[in-house]
């Protein structure tokens, strides 16, 4: 796409029929105020996506428009008259980049117009783009939020995964060779766990109050796409309980494991000294130089 705005990412009509039409930057402002449904995506690093905001879509609240540039974000839905702010979450799977250090999305969406605005980069803000443009994207806004939410939690699964198979391993090597260096490793995936948990509960939350939402663009069908991610949030949250408890058990039995080889090292050092100390007592009582003692 052409586009000489720095500010705006990725701007596309959404043509009702799974396709999507790429905006020169000449028709944004036009295509954003039409009836027809158009996606704007905004970088919120640039100062120049609020006087943008502000000068093209005058009927958001001030608000919604802080919400959608704040720096710090947590999950959760607003509704207002026609339309709805949306801020959810997804895992961070950039380069050199810590999962847990999720990556917020900002939503606003009515029946006309889409904008999200993004601090970081994000993958599924990308992947509604290629679908759009191969012709397998969404055909209205209830259908965008559906997908994307979607696309968020799919990409959670294998990071979760992946921290499940890392705690059994620890656990395996616990049980069979307590070693002091798995400390860090238990506290780190306890840790993991618990800063996922932060984002993922709130946006249970969120996905809960737009599941019985009733906005007239927000279908039943939709509305069935929403309760499989709902579904996915709630099994996410109690894996990440289930996981945080599972990491204390390891740390206490590594704990114990440790206390049990220091017993054994003690036993062994007391064996030991019973055997030497007479020994050295004799010894010494022996090398005495009693001469001219009484």
């Amino acid at each position: 796409m052409e586009q000489t705005d720095t500010h705006i990412l990725n701007s596309l009509t959404i043509n009702g029929d799974c396709s999507g039409t790429e905006l020169p930057a000449a028709d944004i402002s036009r295509a954003i105020k039409a009836e027809e449904l158009a996606w704007v995506h905004l970088d919120g690093n640039d100062p120049i996506a609020r006087q943008w905001l502000e000068r093209e879509v005058t009927d958001l609240d001030h608000i919604i428009v802080d919400a959608l540039l704040a720096e710090e974000t947590r999950p959760r839905l607003m509704e207002f008259e026609s339309g709805m702010l949306l801020i959810l979450r997804g895992v961070n799977l950039n380069e050199d980049a810590r999962p847990e250090d999720m990556i917020s999305i900002r939503m606003w969406a009515d029946a006309s117009r889409i904008i999200t605005v993004e601090l970081r980069p994000l993958k599924a803000t990308k992947d509604m783009s290629k679908l759009l443009k191969s012709g397998k994207g969404p055909k209205d806004s209830g259908e965008f939020i559906s997908m994307i939410t979607a696309r968020l939690f799919e990409r959670m699964e294998p990071v979760f995964t992946d921290l499940d198979e890392k705690l059994d391993a620890i656990e395996e090597r616990v049980i069979e060779h307590p070693e002091i260096k798995d400390r860090s490793a238990i506290t780190e995936i306890r840790k993991q766990a618990i800063m996922f948990r932060r984002y993922i509960a709130p946006q249970k939350e969120a996905l809960t109050y737009l599941r019985i939402s009733e906005m007239p663009w927000l279908t039943s069908n939709h509305k069935r796409r929403l309760q499989e991610s709902l579904d996915r949030a709630i099994r996410y949250v109690e894996d990440l309980d289930t996981l945080r408890e599972r990491a204390q058990i390891v740390k206490d039995e590594l704990a114990n494991g440790l206390a049990d080889k220091m017993n054994k090292n003690t036993y062994v050092l007391s064996v030991i000294a019973s055997i030497f100390l007479p020994l050295g007592f004799l010894t010494g009582l022996m090398g005495i130089n009693i001469g001219g003692m009484p």
